[in-house]
This record gives C-alpha cells, sequence and structure tokens, in this order.
C-alpha cells in the first residue's frame, strides 16, 4: 500500500479492504436473490405483468440493464472521444 503525494493512506488502498467489499456485496446479493426465491416477501405485480412475480426476475433485469449501460457506453466513448492532442493549443 503505497501513500498518496500528501503521505496518506487510504483504506481502499489496501486490496484486502477492496475484497472485503466485493465479498460483503456477493454476499447480500446472494441474500436478495435467495429471499426472492423462497418468497420471504410478497411482491405486488400490476395486472398483466405476472412476470415481475418470478423469481430473481429484479436481479436478472439489473444484471440486463448493467450490462446494456456499459456496452453502450463503450459505443458512445467512440462517437464522443476527442483527440488526445485537442486542448494543445
Amino acid at each position: 500500500m503505497q501513500p498518496d503525494d500528501n503521505g496518506k493512506r487510504w483504506w481502499l488502498d489496501d486490496p484486502k479492504h477492496v475484497e472485503w467489499i466485493f465479498r460483503g456485496l456477493c454476499v447480500v446479493c446472494a441474500l436478495l436473490v435467495a429471499a426472492d426465491i423462497f418468497h420471504l416477501y410478497h411482491k405486488h405485480s400490476h395486472e398483466g405483468m405476472d412476470f415481475l412475480e418470478m423469481p430473481g426476475f429484479y436481479a436478472f433485469f439489473g444484471f440486463v440493464a448493467y450490462v446494456g449501460l456499459v456496452l453502450t457506453a463503450k459505443e458512445l466513448r467512440k462517437v464522443l472521444m476527442r483527440d488526445e492532442d485537442y486542448y494543445d493549443g
């Protein structure tokens, strides 16, 4: 863990802490999907939208939306990106 320009060490500079956060998020996601699969709460779907009652639908939808957002941003970057020396006068 290297200090920054001011000599400070931040807690996220340690890979061990980043790994704890990642594992914690994985556990939380797994628990939420398990709660959805075992119907530990009641979902209120609108009439004609019964697919919202499928176990894991919101987790799947969120994952697909996130991947779609990343892929869209990659393509948008090609359109919006400036040359490396754009700001050099």
